[in-house]
């Protein structure tokens, strides 16, 4: 027989108005934010956003190259979603992979030079669009608040 848990229940702690409009408006912001910065890179590029973000993180990586796993958690996919679009990149020919030398079972995930080119191709238009539709809308101050706050709200939740 297994023990049952006993689930306390408790009162929701609703969000008042202005937590709501928070809320409310981040998410508003952020699909209307990423959504025009995509079409960007789709039009410029043919690149989606992932496929930018995985091109980004290889080329900031020493030797152009992480581990699958360090990349999957760098770009906040599962390793068998990330597997899948590096499939999609290495068949394009931007993304290559390698074996781990002191790991077989582990593998490198490669920008390769035409991978790399087209990443420069498409920064421009990308960093156009992240300008129009984000940094050029605040001041220095509040850019600087969202440098402060955004990687907090990135990580895990704190449990004090």
């Amino acid at each position: 027989m297994q023990p049952t848990t006993l689930r306390l229940v408790t009162q929701p702690r609703w969000l008042d108005e202005t937590q709501q409009r928070a809320w409310r408006g981040w998410i508003d912001s952020a699909r209307r934010i990423q959504a025009a910065v995509e079409r960007e890179l789709r039009t410029d590029s043919g690149l989606t956003g992932d496929d930018y973000e995985v091109l980004v993180r290889l080329s900031e990586s020493p030797d152009r190259r992480l581990r699958m796993s360090e990349l999957a958690e760098a770009v906040t996919n599962s390793p068998s979603r990330l597997s899948q679009r590096i499939d999609r990149l290495e068949r394009d020919g931007l993304v290559g992979r390698s074996r781990c030398p002191n790991d077989g079972r582990a593998f490198y995930a490669v920008l390769t030079d035409a991978g790399f080119s087209r990443l420069e191709a498409a920064a421009p238009g990308h960093v156009a669009a992240v300008r129009r539709e984000l940094i050029d809308r605040l001041t220095r101050n509040e850019v600087e608040f969202l440098a402060e706050l955004m990687p907090r709200l990135a990580g895990p939740p704190d449990d004090d």
